[in-house]
C-alpha cells in the first residue's frame, strides 16, 4: 500500500467516526478513543483534520 493509499484510509476511517458521533445521542468511550486515535493517525501524515470535524 503506497503512502497516498494509507492516507486516503486514514481520512475515510476518521470520516466514519466523525459520521457515527453525529448520529450518537450518548457517550460512548470507546467511539472517542478511536477518534482520538484517528487524529494522531492524521496528524502523522500530516494532515490537518480541523476541516472534517462536524
Amino acid at each position: 500500500m503506497t503512502l497516498e493509499e494509507q492516507r486516503e484510509v486514514a481520512i475515510n476511517r476518521y470520516v466514519d467516526l466523525m459520521r457515527i458521533k453525529a448520529c450518537e445521542t450518548g457517550e460512548n468511550r470507546e467511539l472517542e478513543y478511536q477518534i482520538r486515535v484517528a487524529k494522531v493517525k492524521l496528524q502523522s501524515f500530516g494532515i490537518d483534520y480541523s476541516e472534517l470535524d462536524f
